[in-house]
């Protein structure tokens, strides 16, 4: 029974690292936390400094892709004129089309939702679909910057790994 308690704690992490690699990609898990989980099993695992200083690192990189996730499309959407109410409601239609298309629902409906609320506030239909495609490119930059932060984190963990 100790051999597979000590197995568990050598599989848990790539594990958790990997589901929240595929949890950023298709956001359907909470990636990012994900591979947080992997990183802090690792490093109860792991039990010395190297582990928790590779963790402390790795908290910082996944805050700093937190941050910038969140600051960098949003610039760019209200330089571009989307509102924030716009999101919102996109986001709502997201929801609802994830259960009603199953698997390409979100993006269905998020992009549908964001042309809809832009032409519903009397935005010519060129001016909305413009902006609906600047709100795409922010939502894919905004996973972009994410999964930077993620491999990142793998990164700190990979040196783990060789170091201890």
């Amino acid at each position: 029974m100790d051999a597979l308690a000590g197995d568990v704690w050598l599989i848990l992490p790539p594990l958790l690292i990997l589901v929240g690699i595929v949890g950023i990609v298709v956001p359907v898990l909470p990636g990012m936390l994900l591979v947080m989980a992997g990183m802090l099993v690792w490093a109860l695992a792991e039990q010395s400094t190297t582990g928790w200083v590779l963790f402390g690192l790795s908290v910082l990189v996944a805050g700093a892709g937190w941050v910038l996730q969140y600051l960098v499309p949003g610039r760019r959407l209200k330089e571009q004129g989307v509102r924030t109410s716009t999101l919102v409601l996109a986001v709502l239609l997201a929801v609802v089309g994830f259960f009603v298309i199953p698997v390409v629902g979100a993006v269905v409906g998020f992009v549908l939702g964001i042309w809809l609320v832009e032409t519903g506030r009397g935005s010519a239909r060129d001016e909305a679909w413009t902006r609906t495609r600047h709100a795409v490119v922010a939502i894919a930059q905004s996973i972009g910057i994410e999964l930077t932060a993620a491999l990142g984190v793998v990164a700190l963990y990979v040196v783990g790994l060789l170091v201890t």
